[in-house]
């Protein structure tokens, strides 16, 4: 009994030294796909009623509180995911430098908050422009023409206004400034 728990334990260990780790496809790709340096706007179409948690706290951490309220993030795979997330109620795309200076100069709300705490702790968000500090976000007009023909409930593939819009979404920030 004893020299058939013996084997059995060798036979364990051999098959635990044996066994390879496999990476799944998918992740090793997340993991060696290079972040673009462009600027990603994201602007809140929907509002709030009946909106699961997690998806406003998502919202919270875009600083997306208003219906028609727009920031402009990095274009990095942590964005990526949190657009993911709340893909149901945003439109968003890429967004040029020349877009970025005119939302900046007309709605652009000068930040007269401190840039640490007392105990240089923690740092408050802000956005740095030409020197000078604004709010990380953007309250806007709804669009001239409205979002599309059919609607705020539709993606904009299918002709209504959430989801991706690639380079049309300065088209549709220059119609809300």
């Amino acid at each position: 009994m004893v020299t058939t728990n013996t084997t059995n334990t060798s036979k364990v260990k051999a098959s635990v030294t044996q066994k390879k780790v496999s990476v799944p496809k998918a992740a090793a790709k997340a993991v060696t796909q290079k972040a673009h340096d462009g600027k990603l706007a994201i602007v809140l179409v929907r509002g709030f009623v009946d909106v699961a948690q997690s998806v406003k706290d998502t919202l919270d951490m875009l600083k997306l509180t208003r219906k028609n309220t727009c920031v402009v993030v990095q274009d990095t795979p942590v964005y990526r995911g949190m657009i993911n997330k709340v893909k149901d109620y945003v439109t968003w795309g890429e967004m040029g430098d020349e877009v970025f200076k005119e939302l900046v100069a007309k709605r652009g709300i000068e930040s007269e908050m401190r840039v640490q705490d007392r105990t240089q702790t923690y740092s408050y968000a802000a956005l740095s422009f030409n020197g000078k500090r604004y709010l990380p976000y953007f309250r806007l007009n709804p669009p001239q023409k409205g979002f599309g023909r059919k609607g705020i409930k539709i993606a904009f593939a299918a002709g209504g206004a959430l989801g991706y819009r690639g380079a049309k979404m300065e088209d549709l920030v220059k119609r809300m400034l």
